[in-house]
């Protein structure tokens, strides 16, 4: 399963994580407003449903989708993809970046420590 999510995409599944279970139109009725029409999200689902990031149960010729990728395994795996590609893996940079760019308050950095010490400790 390949998670990556484009924007609209993401969006479908911010709204399937939150109702947990909806119809397209229910979908539709989460989106902000001018809403995107039904067949464009319908089609949105589909593909979604094609690469098994999303589910439905059948009702006649309706269905109702949910999620099959949460969004705790969505977030890591983007997230662990982003870590790989802007900070090449490395948690000294990672870190840098933070400090330098968002000047990182000199707590936070040390609570992330006691954080890394409790970790070995396990």
């Amino acid at each position: 399963m390949n998670p990556y999510l484009n924007p609209k995409e993401e969006e479908v599944m911010k709204i399937l994580w939150k109702i947990k279970k909806g119809f397209v139109k229910e979908i539709i009725a989460e989106m902000p407003k001018p809403h995107p029409p039904y067949t464009s999200v319908s089609t949105l689902v589909r593909r979604l449903e094609e690469r098994n990031i999303v589910g439905h149960d059948a009702f006649g010729k309706t269905h109702r989708y949910y999620a099959i990728l949460t969004e705790q395994d969505y977030t890591k795996q983007t997230f662990f993809k982003f870590f790989k590609d802007y900070f090449q893996g490395s948690h000294e940079k990672m870190v840098s970046f933070f400090v330098k760019e968002q000047n990182t308050d000199i707590k936070e950095l040390e609570n992330i420590l006691e954080e890394i010490k409790k970790k070995e400790k396990e």
